[in-house]
């Protein structure tokens, strides 16, 4: 079980622009084991778009899907930089610290910072 998880990456994001993110908790049924990651995409006009992409994969792999909020991400690959921001209205805020530690992660030479700025 321990690999099926390990198999699913922290962090799946466009590689530049800004687009909405979504924070998802994935549990196994029951308790036990659980890992956020985070999710986000320009192709998604809606939060909830990312969430019905991303549910039915980790459902495959046996995992019960909760998402804790989105906001939106600023991803400059030029410059190194991410920015986490803003907030969705139908999952409500993400924590953004704890996306920008997932980020952290996987982007270990990038200048990260959050807000609650809404642009």
């Amino acid at each position: 079980a321990g690999t099926a998880m390990a198999a699913v990456r922290d962090v799946e994001i466009d590689p530049e622009g800004t687009f909405k993110y979504i924070l998802v908790r994935l549990q196994r049924p029951g308790g036990g084991e659980q890992r956020d990651i985070v999710r986000g995409t320009a192709a998604a006009e809606f939060h909830n778009h990312i969430f019905e992409k991303v549910n039915p994969e980790m459902e495959k792999l046996g995992y019960e899907c909760k998402c804790l909020g989105g906001g939106k991400i600023d991803h400059n690959s030029k410059e190194k930089k991410i920015r986490v921001f803003g907030l969705s209205t139908g999952y409500g805020k993400a924590d953004h610290s704890v996306t920008v530690e997932i980020l952290k992660k996987v982007y270990r030479d990038y200048e990260i910072t959050w807000s609650d700025d809404k642009k």
